[in-house]
């Protein structure tokens, strides 16, 4: 049993050769990049809160300049808003008044444009129904027809042609 636990002086000596090496390794490829990125970082988080520390001293600063200049734009709100209902009111009694004048002489301008745009309308109307009828006689005329009925479908098809439909 005593040999079991007794390693060879062998295996103890490269065992402690494969251990300095692998620490010289980490030592080299690992611990110096660790430590410089702790460090890195140490130094970014007190940047940080340096940049917090004036951040926060110049809004307390700012804060106070607002609350100045909001009691200074009350006061001014205040007396444009005074002055407003007053030249409001007038405005209001003077476009009262103008909108009606203007109401009613546009309500006779527009019966007016109305009239016309009718008798336009009848007389266009009555032109094109003028015209449709001189163009189916007409094309009734060309057509020398035996029978009623094929009159007839003349008829119906030259009224289905027609552009009213």
């Amino acid at each position: 049993m005593g040999a079991l636990l007794s390693p060879a002086f062998g295996t103890v000596i490269w065992a402690s050769i494969a251990f300095i090496v692998v620490l010289l390794l980490m030592r080299r490829m690992a611990w110096g990049p660790i430590l410089k990125a702790l460090n890195d970082r140490e130094e970014s988080i007190t940047a940080a809160l340096n940049e917090a520390e004036k951040a926060r001293q110049e809004m307390a600063t700012l804060s106070d300049e607002n609350e100045r200049l909001l009691k200074e734009a009350r006061k001014e709100r205040d007396s444009i808003l005074t002055e407003a209902r007053e030249t409001a009111t007038q405005m209001v009694a003077e476009a009262r008044a103008k909108a009606q004048a203007e109401a009613d002489r546009d309500l006779a301008n527009a019966r007016d444009a109305i009239a016309v745009e009718r008798k336009a309308a009848v007389a266009e109307l009555k032109a094109e129904v003028a015209s449709l009828s001189i163009d189916i006689a007409e094309r009734l005329m060309r057509q020398q027809l035996e029978r009623n009925d094929e009159q007839q479908q003349l008829v119906n098809k030259l009224i289905d042609e027609s552009p009213l439909n």
